[in-house]
């Protein structure tokens, strides 16, 4: 794995756990969801976003700020919040916008 693809863990304790967890499941001594559930708990959450990524993201995909607030299952007012730093999003909003800049936009459709 290279350097820039290495995940981030919460800890060396659970970086550890993690990789040998990854062996296991390599070798089929533990199914996949069970594996979903080491990388939930031992890899980094998804860091805060700036305004300016949050519209960067928007910008990527085309989208206004009214079509992206109905992908993200938020009001308008609330994108536009994020976008000037008003705000900041959280919990399953941080999550989408992660997933949006990382695997594009079409992920959380």
């Amino acid at each position: 794995m290279t350097e820039a693809a290495k995940p981030k863990y919460r800890s060396e304790l659970l970086g550890a756990l993690h990789e040998t967890m990854e062996e296991l499941h390599r070798h089929g001594a533990i199914d996949k969801a069970t594996m979903r559930r080491f990388d939930v708990a031992c890899l980094t959450p998804v860091e805060a976003f700036d305004p300016a990524a949050i519209k960067a993201i928007r910008e990527e995909a085309g989208f206004s700020q009214a079509t992206f607030a109905l992908a993200l299952n938020v009001t308008t007012s609330l994108i536009s919040k994020w976008e000037r730093g008003e705000k900041k999003p959280s919990g399953p909003s941080l999550k989408l916008l992660a997933l949006a800049k990382t695997k594009g936009i079409d992920a959380i459709l």
